[in-house]
């Protein structure tokens, strides 16, 4: 994506200027910013997926001060019962994009942020008056509209009070300041502690692009907790020159000093920056805790698959995160060993999610630097990731072509 390349779906903006000038800063409205909105999925099938226990999907009813807030997964026969109550009602689905290709390619459009920002793509469906109420998040969010229209209040105010005893995170003491309905393809971004309240005009869909911000609190745990396993401290605390207790109630100075000393080495390991870039690379890539990966069904030989990869090209499994860290690649919180002569091929799935087959050698559009075929030790890593359910083949065996 060309940086200096003007956006409809920025309004104009090119990326470099929408980042320097509105990201984390203020609140920008873009109509028409998706023209021809093809949404991924349709009602039906949201239902579908907020009714599957792999899909994490909420139900919250009410309005003002009175609300339910039901988790997944939400069955025919609860929705039945919403219907019923007449009473505004939304159905949530978060992760989207682990469920559908389309989904995926939605995230697409908003590539000049890494990838390793992007925390989900959530969907709001709503009838007439429905919403969460009135809140705050704290991260940046694009509310993408669907079908129907949604009429969405901003706020930049200071006072962020929740009601209390509520199942939501609503605001006490709301202002609007600023308000817009938008209709399909209209988009509104949203910075961080931006105070905002969505009400459904009618039936309606809004897809919203979330970007993760992990607090430091996050990552210094995880960090911690990584150096954890990886720490070896040899030896046992001695103290064979011990001297008579004056204060039995005092730690001596022999272990004060010894201690200090150990936890000078402990301190030093965990400074070293590839340690901690590491952290990094497995801290944005782990899968949440209700992702699971299945196993392929097929039981392939690594010679069978390399053979295979070169005819049909491979593609990361929805809900796969793989990114580069400095000069090393991870996914899905493991750290990959990758060869240098390797790295232009990781890099370009790492971008893009997919590698060509061999027969679709044409890189004068891509800035990446591979290009079938792959190598042995390429094809033994991606074997290595297709056994784990990180990864699959980019064409079905049927669609390959032939001679």
């Amino acid at each position: 994506m060309n940086p200096d390349q003007p956006l409809t779906l920025l309004g104009g903006l090119t990326p470099r200027k929408f980042l320097r000038k509105v990201w984390q800063k203020k609140p920008l409205l873009v109509r028409g910013a998706l023209r021809d909105f093809a949404e991924p999925l349709t009602i039906k099938e949201i239902f579908t997926l907020a009714s599957r226990e792999e899909a994490e999907s909420r139900l919250v009813e009410g309005k003002g001060k009175h609300w339910l807030l039901t988790h997944g997964p939400i069955r025919a026969k609860r929705l039945a019962e919403a219907r019923r109550t007449h009473s505004p009602w939304t159905v949530l689905v978060q992760d989207v994009q682990h469920h559908s290709h389309e989904a995926h390619a939605l995230l697409a459009n908003f590539g000049f942020i890494s990838n390793a920002r992007i925390d989900d793509l959530m969907v709001s469906y709503a009838v007439e008056g429905g919403g969460v109420g009135p809140h705050v998040d704290s991260y940046d969010v694009f509310l993408l509209q669907g079908s129907g229209k949604r009429r969405w209040q901003i706020s930049t105010q200071e006072d962020l009070t929740l009601i209390e005893g509520m199942p939501l995170k609503i605001l006490k003491r709301f202002k609007a300041e600023q308000e817009f309905i938008l209709e399909k393809g209209d988009m509104l971004y949203l910075p961080p502690n931006v105070a905002h309240h969505g009400v459904a005009i009618g039936e309606c869909l809004t897809w919203s692009i979330g970007f993760r911000a992990p607090t430091f609190q996050e990552l210094g745990e995880f960090f911690l907790d990584a150096r954890r396993d990886a720490l070896c401290l040899e030896g046992q605390y001695q103290d064979p020159t011990l001297e008579p207790a004056i204060h039995p109630g005092a730690i001596d100075a022999h272990m004060q000093a010894t201690l200090l000393e150990v936890m000078r080495r402990v301190a030093e390991s965990a400074m070293d920056e590839k340690n901690i870039l590491r952290a990094l690379g497995c801290f944005l890539t782990a899968p949440k805790p209700h992702v699971l990966f299945d196993p392929p069904e097929d039981d392939w030989q690594p010679e069978d698959f390399a053979a295979a990869v070169q005819r049909r090209g491979v593609r990361l499994t929805l809900a796969t995160r793989l990114l580069r860290c400095g000069d090393e690649y991870f996914c899905n919180g493991e750290h990959l060993p990758c060869l240098p002569g390797d790295a232009d091929a990781l890099l370009e799935l790492a971008d893009r999610r997919t590698l060509d087959p061999v027969r679709r050698t044409s890189r004068a559009k891509s800035p990446c630097k591979f290009s079938p075929p792959y190598s042995r030790t390429l094809c033994r890593l991606l074997f290595n990731l297709h056994e784990a359910g990180a990864l699959d083949f980019a064409t079905p065996n049927s669609e390959v072509p032939h001679g």
